[in-house]
């Protein structure tokens, strides 16, 4: 069997995108509607980044996540978030157990977000302490408990979930944990004629068993493919001057940039940039990345990288408005 690291170019190109659409199609065969929803979680999945699904209860938000472990037969684990919940409920604990000569022994068990695909519902709902636990299992990818330290299994990926409306009992997340994920995707909801397919899909008897397309050595050949795909620098300029753009002050930034942020962008930003970008040119089958790519990902990007002060709130003034001036001062 061919090994696709030493495969050439083209070769490199097609087996990513057969393996995404193969993913998104069976996928899709269980979510109604929210393509773009899909598109951009499995294109946080192949770039190695975290994702925040942000949308009302019932819209499939934890059937999208479950559905794509199916698709690519991975451990999969759901963290139901609650303001009683302590870090050691995420990571695992040691416990006291008896052994077979009738001593006793700590033993580690290990908790829910050693996975691969995590599912953090609610991640709004769990205080700052708790919040504050997965901050170093998303950037690098390890869990630390006491002395001991636990390396995760590639692939790994968080999908966190919240509720923009009940605001009752909730802690926003911190800029510090926001900054690392790779997008934020609002889910909306459905069509008229979703809504038909729903009700055929969920109220008769019809029963869909989800097949697997992919694996965890396929994904990880699929990262390692969105990492050399190479960057023109037209493109990386037009990068840069996007992210400075969401700065105040700097010389890309608009007037309502500098009149309504406190803060912009963050350098992951740029990373988390050209990473989504690289999978955008693989989908279009071109082997380098253009203005246009990073133009397709850079809302979902940078929507929950801007700090807007009190200005904008009061005018009723968001994060997606404000990227949609930066991106037309660059034309």
């Amino acid at each position: 069997m061919m090994n696709i690291r030493q495969a050439d170019t083209q070769q490199q190109i097609q087996f990513f995108c057969d393996n995404f659409r193969a993913i998104h199609t069976e996928v899709s065969r269980m979510m109604v509607g929210q393509q773009a929803v899909i598109e951009g979680v499995l294109t946080a999945l192949c770039a190695g980044g975290h994702v925040l699904l942000e949308g009302v209860p019932g819209l499939g938000k934890t059937m999208l996540v479950s559905s794509i472990s199916r698709a690519v037969n991975l451990p999969f684990s759901r963290i139901q978030f609650t303001p009683d919940m302590m870090p050691a409920d995420i990571q695992g604990t040691s416990v006291l157990m008896e052994t077979e000569s009738g001593g006793h022994e700590l033993t580690f068990q290990p908790g829910p977000i050693i996975s691969n695909l995590v599912l953090a519902d609610e991640i709004n709902r769990a205080t700052p302490k708790t919040q504050s636990a997965l901050l170093e299992v998303m950037q690098e990818k390890q869990v630390t408990v006491g002395r001991r330290t636990i390396k995760l299994d590639e692939p790994f990926c968080v999908m966190a979930t919240q509720n923009p409306v009940d605001q009752e009992g909730t802690y926003p997340l911190p800029e510090a944990q926001l900054d690392r994920f790779l997008f934020k995707l609002v889910v909306g909801y459905p069509t008229e004629a979703d809504y038909h397919t729903i009700i055929d899909r969920t109220t008769s008897g019809e029963t869909i068993e989800l097949n697997a397309v992919a694996s965890g050595d396929i994904l990880n050949d699929m990262r390692f493919i969105v990492r050399n795909i190479p960057v023109t620098e037209a493109a990386k300029t037009f990068a840069i001057r996007l992210v400075m753009g969401t700065q105040p002050q700097s010389a890309y930034a608009p007037q309502a940039v500098n009149d309504c942020v406190a803060l912009g962008s963050s350098p992951r930003g740029i990373q988390s940039l050209m990473l989504a970008a690289k999978v955008q040119a693989l989908l279009a089958e071109r082997s380098e990345v253009i203005e246009q790519d990073i133009r397709a990902v850079a809302t979902a990007v940078l929507r929950h990288r801007l700090v807007l002060n009190f200005k904008a709130q009061a005018s009723g003034i968001d994060a997606d408005s404000l990227i949609a001036q930066v991106l037309e001062g660059l034309q």
